[in-house]
């Protein structure tokens, strides 16, 4: 019986529910002793001119070893220098020096947002570093911030005035309006993908020591491989420096690579000489911490009134933050994926991205695809209510079909397989959706002050989309009979250990429990991708299974040769994990004796699995919501779902991958968004502003299986760590506006708080 697909238990669980994680904050590494204590002196202005910076304060106070500014990094090379070409080809990778519009290590002669790093105070113990830190005394000249994407585009305040404008990035898109012309239904309005922060329950963190020549680096970091490379900014060769990632108390994609304070961090460990760590707040978190979405959507969408979708337009503005990161990146991707499900004739698509003087923005969880499955589902539903149709009748007739897979969109993305009516089908079925929208009209022809909402969201996703880089997997089977599992692929959560320890056993029999599986050190794993587009399985996983069979291959001939019998008379027994000769099970070898006679007394396989093309993930949500409409409180009832990623390897993990995904996707819609005043100021700066879902505002999640194998990949799996969320967000957002579409409300904004819903109702009152 095949071990995959079944429900086995997270090995990871018991140490971390026993002895606990050990995070960057937690090491008690020798070569850690006597370690300085990194803090940072911040900016308090989002926009200003630095004149002076007064240290002497804080190097008189006990303790404080030393306090480094800009000035002090003479020993790392210059940055390149800004380009300010906004029709260049995105940036793909978020950079650790320069790139386009050159953002410094600790702040130069400008701040551009509240918590740029200014200075790093360096001390014996945590608690002198933070008062010391005020103590730094710096002497801003105010400029005129920058706060919105309105005001970015206004161009009355430069970021970088060098450039004569703040869009940064651009990709234009042929508006015809002609295609409109015709139609019978037009909806045109803005959408809002409001800014977010990731929040990870680990907030930022990073140790480093120079010894003997090498810079080692602890980082919580979703790639310890990238970080090594970013690292080399500092002017180090990659062998001269280690990293390693300890357990990583959730990423979420503002972990990937490493954090520039890490990298300020690993400078000043070589240039003192001494060990320095570094813990940063949650308040410091929720200020620096690369922060998510922040798109604004112009929609035009228009078909005929037999439902029938003809023409829809997307045009992107992207809030890149201070510092142009990602640039081009994240909006591409939602440019790409701008069609959604659907198999529409005339799709027009660009983008603009800006700089404004909030913390920079780069990926969170689906990284330009949610955005994008967020807006052409709110557009489906607003054009369906204008047409008078039902939203879910409306999304069969404009699916594209299963039998045209593989399909290429009017935007280019080059869908692998999907059957996505199924999956509506099987959602509606669940969920009981006639009975939904008959209990919906009972309550508005009473005049329930309890209205009923139901939201649609069918969606598709890209995973892996950088599958030719590939991914990394070492297997060794040693003379005692377990395994281990080297791996480029980055744990923080997903269950890496359980999943390719699973796909060990299945191939080559080793029960899972001998099976180890290490990640997160590059003097171990040189080389790496890590974890992030939901590419860990489908990529890591695949090298895992590409080095299974490598070593059963090689196993296969010491047994044969054991044996003193034909390679090919030679089987091996997965249920039991031993070797014997075909039709003679009687006599076998256990994998202990194999190993022991190869080389070493270690069967060794080294492999990369590279993919030619990615994969896209799809599935339907359905949302219900309760609106109360003389507060505007929003209650979620119900939330329905089918995930497609593909054969499930372990139901709980993926499971676990949904939930996760389908609670902050919830999150955005109903609650959570980071603010700013008019003068840049942030004003969701720590957990009592943030509003952060808890468990207390969801319902248990009904989640639906549903499989469509991909080709793409020898397991036939497709990513799931992302697609939660993007399903979630829209559907809950459709709930809430379908509750209170009879009372005349046609668009909400995310979050749907009580106030704005409220305010909605109001609107919709005073204007009949």
């Amino acid at each position: 019986m095949s071990i995959l697909g079944t429900r086995v238990i997270r090995t990871e669980d018991p140490r971390l529910l026993t002895a606990g994680g050990v995070y960057v904050d937690d090491l008690k590494e020798p070569d850690l002793n006597g370690a300085l204590r990194a803090t940072f002196v911040r900016s308090t202005v989002a926009h200003a001119r630095i004149t002076g910076i007064d240290t002497s304060e804080a190097l008189a106070q006990p303790g404080v070893v030393a306090v480094l500014t800009a000035a002090d990094m003479t020993d790392v090379p210059s940055p390149p220098p800004a380009d300010f070409d906004p029709d260049a080809p995105p940036v793909e990778e978020p950079m650790p020096l320069g790139g386009p519009w050159s953002e410094p290590l600790l702040a130069t002669d400008r701040v551009r947002y509240v918590g740029e790093p200014v200075a790093i105070v360096l001390t014996d113990s945590a608690y002198q570093g933070e008062d010391a830190a005020e103590l730094v005394s710096v002497d801003y000249d105010i400029l005129p911030a920058v706060p919105s994407i309105e005001a970015a585009l206004a161009g009355e305040s430069l970021l970088f005035p060098e450039a004569g404008t703040n869009v940064c990035q651009k990709r234009g898109a042929d508006l015809d309006d002609s295609v409109f012309d015709s139609l019978d239904v037009v909806v045109e309005g803005d959408v809002v993908n409001q800014r977010v922060a990731a929040v990870p329950m680990e907030p930022r963190g990073a140790a480093a020591v120079w010894k003997d020549g090498r810079l080692t680096v602890w980082s919580s970091t979703q790639n310890a491989q990238t970080a090594r490379l970013i690292l080399t900014a500092l002017g180090l060769k990659p062998d001269a420096i280690r990293v390693v990632a300890p357990d990583v108390g959730g990423g979420f994609g503002a972990k990937i690579g490493i954090d520039r304070d890490a990298i300020v961090v690993a400078w000043a460990a070589k240039h003192t000489g001494r060990p320095v760590r570094w813990a940063e707040s949650r308040n410091e978190n929720l200020l620096g911490m690369t922060q998510g979405r922040a798109q604004l959507h112009h929609i035009k969408i228009g078909g005929t009134r037999d439902g029938k979708i003809k023409a829809y337009r997307l045009e992107v503005i992207q809030d890149t933050g201070a510092y142009a990161r990602m640039s081009g990146f994240l909006p591409s991707l939602t440019v790409l994926m701008a069609p959604g499900v659907y198999d529409i004739p005339n799709v027009q698509a660009g983008y603009k991205a800006v700089v404004t003087n909030g913390t920079p923005i780069a990926a969170y969880r689906g990284a330009g695809r949610p955005e994008a499955a967020a807006t052409i589902e709110r557009a489906v539903d607003w054009w369906a209510a204008e047409a008078g149709l039902d939203p879910a009748e409306v999304r069969k007739i404009n699916f594209i079909k299963p039998e045209q897979f593989p399909y290429l969109t009017k935007t280019g993305a080059p869908y692998d397989t999907g059957d996505y009516e199924g999956a509506l089908d099987k959602v509606l079925a669940a969920a009981g959706y006639e009975r939904l929208r008959a209990e919906q009209k009972k309550r508005r022809e009473s005049g329930d002050t309890r209205q009923l909402g139901l939201g649609l969201s069918s969606y598709v996703e890209i995973t892996a989309a950088d599958g030719v880089m590939g991914e990394t997997a070492k297997l060794e089977v040693h003379r005692d009979g377990t395994a281990t599992v080297y791996t480029g692929s980055s744990a923080h959560g997903q269950g890496h250990h359980t999943a390719f320890a699973m796909l060990v056993q299945e191939e080559l029999g080793i029960p899972m429990d001998k099976v180890e599986v290490v990640h997160g050190d590059t003097d171990l794993i040189p080389k790496g991708t890590g974890t992030h587009a939901s590419r860990s399985l489908q990529l890591g996983g695949s090298a895992v299974h590409k080095a299974a069979i490598e070593v059963k291959d090689e196993a296969a001939k010491r047994a044969a040769s054991l044996f003193e019998a034909s390679e090919a008379d030679v089987v091996l027994d997965a249920a039991t994990g031993t070797w014997h000769i075909a039709g003679d099970p009687d006599k076998s070898l256990s994998w202990a004796q194999v190993a022991e006679a190869a080389s070493g007394g270690t069967l060794t396989a080294n492999v990369t699995f590279t993919a030619d093309r990615p994969t896209f993930p799809f599935g339907t949500h359905l949302s219900i919501a309760e609106v109360d409409t003389e507060t505007g409180k929003v209650t979620l009832v119900r939330h329905v779902t089918a995930d497609d990623a593909g054969p499930v390897l372990n139901p709980i993990l993926m499971e676990g991958q949904r939930h996760g995904g389908i609670a902050q996707g919830a999150a955005q819609a109903l609650v959570e968004e980071v603010l700013y005043d008019a003068d840049g100021n942030p004003l969701t700066s720590t957990l009592a502003d943030y509003g952060v879902i808890t468990a207390a505002e969801l319902p248990s999640f009904e989640l639906i299986t549903s499989e469509t194998p991909t080709d793409v990949n020898p397991l036939g799996v497709k990513g799931i760590g992302e697609a939660g969320t993007i399903g979630a967000t829209p559907a809950v957002q459709n709930a809430v506006i379908d509750a209170v579409s009879h009372l005349g409300v046609r668009h909400i904004d995310m979050p749907t708080t009580p106030e704005r819903v409220w305010s909605a109702i109001q609107s919709a009152t005073n204007t009949k």
